[in-house]
């Protein structure tokens, strides 16, 4: 049994030969059909764990699992810390995908996990916007340009008709640098002060790294009556980006209840306040059409049914343009019974016996 690794280098190669709108569409499409089609009886989520990091910013190091009952479980581990980009020169949000076969537990396939994620995110938030916006929303808001605002930006103009763009950042150079960054777009990008993004946004991203208490990064009187709201960053206990008040008045859809009760703007919500999950809205859209027209969140903490999704489009594509690489990371070979068949030459000879330097001793270097 061999296990499917996809790089870095493949992916580059993959985005060569699918075109990075394709592969957007293809994640939009298989994110929504999880959705659509999710059944507790035949696949089972598990909310995040993991280890926080107690450096000078809080960061974590996370695990993130799901099993389609028969099939496969992914598992995501994803280290999360603010420092990376000014620090160390490499994304806040680092991690790797891997498959496991449920029939034997053989590990499948590993994927790079930081663009799938910034994908697997984007797509989300597009689809949220598709069910809740406003059908005449034409602008588009971003608190926070960082690396997964790329993809929101991306994904939503895949859906919506985009006309004009506003973006802040409290770091001067990543604002001014965000319309560079998403040039390839062909939108109408503008950097702006917070208070422009607020009042003029029909759909608002908030994609921040705010730290643990020092949230809301809006602020509710300048917000349209009928803005949709895609709340990205809130990760942690205590880290919240939107006003409790926005919330109180808004259908609040979370991604995945149980986690986002713990880490989502849920955290700011009691039980009865919380509106239908995004899977709820997906499955029957026409419950919550009469919403479009008034204030919507979408609590979006990112989690596992996503991740599954998108690690299946990279994989497919991976083995249909002949990319990745299969490697024999584990020992499967030889005897099943037998741990060091594949080390010992020659298993006849018992520990301790022969000459010194006798080459049957010799574990041997495949």
């Amino acid at each position: 049994m061999k296990t499917l690794l996809v790089t870095q280098a493949d992916l580059r190669k993959l985005v060569q030969e699918v075109g990075i709108d394709a592969l957007m569409d293809q994640v939009i499409e298989a994110v929504e059909g999880a959705f659509r089609a999710f059944d507790t009886s035949r696949t089972e989520l598990r909310q995040r764990d993991g280890f926080t990091l107690r450096n000078a910013r809080t960061g974590v190091l996370e695990w993130m699992p799901v099993m389609r009952q028969g099939e496969t479980i992914t598992i995501k581990v994803v280290g999360y810390n603010p420092l990376n980009p000014r620090r160390y020169g490499v994304p806040t949000i680092i991690a790797t995908n891997s498959v496991y076969d449920c029939e034997t537990g053989h590990l499948k396939a590993v994927v790079d996990g930081v663009l799938a994620t910034a994908l697997r995110t984007g797509a989300a938030s597009a689809i949220a916007s598709r069910h809740l916006a406003h059908p005449e929303s034409r602008v588009v808001g971003l608190v926070g340009c960082g690396a997964q605002a790329v993809t929101q930006l991306h994904a939503l103009s895949r859906v919506w008709p985009v006309e004009r763009v506003l973006a802040f950042d409290v770091d001067a150079a990543v604002q001014r640098s965000f319309p560079k960054r998403v040039g390839f777009l062909g939108l109408d990008v503008r950097a702006a002060p917070r208070e422009a993004v607020e009042a003029e946004a029909d759909i608002l991203c908030t994609v921040t790294s705010v730290g643990v208490g020092e949230g809301p990064v809006l602020e509710d009187g300048r917000l349209r009556p009928w803005v949709h709201v895609n709340a990205v960053g809130s990760d942690l206990p205590g880290k919240v980006e939107l006003p409790r008040s926005l919330l109180e008045r808004s259908l609040v859809c979370p991604d995945f209840l149980p986690q986002a009760l713990v880490e989502g703007e849920c955290q700011q919500l009691r039980p009865e306040q919380i509106g239908p999950g995004i899977i709820e809205v997906v499955q029957h859209p026409e419950r919550y059409e009469d919403w479009r027209k008034r204030s919507t969140v979408f609590d979006s903490t990112g989690f596992s049914l996503e991740d599954e999704a998108v690690t299946r489009v990279l994989t497919e594509l991976a083995r249909r343009y002949g990319l990745g690489m299969d490697v024999e990371l584990e020992c499967l070979a030889g005897d099943a019974m037998d741990p060091y068949d594949l080390l010992l030459p020659e298993r006849g000879v018992e520990p301790g016996q022969g000459e010194p330097g006798d080459s049957r001793h010799k574990f041997r270097v495949a």
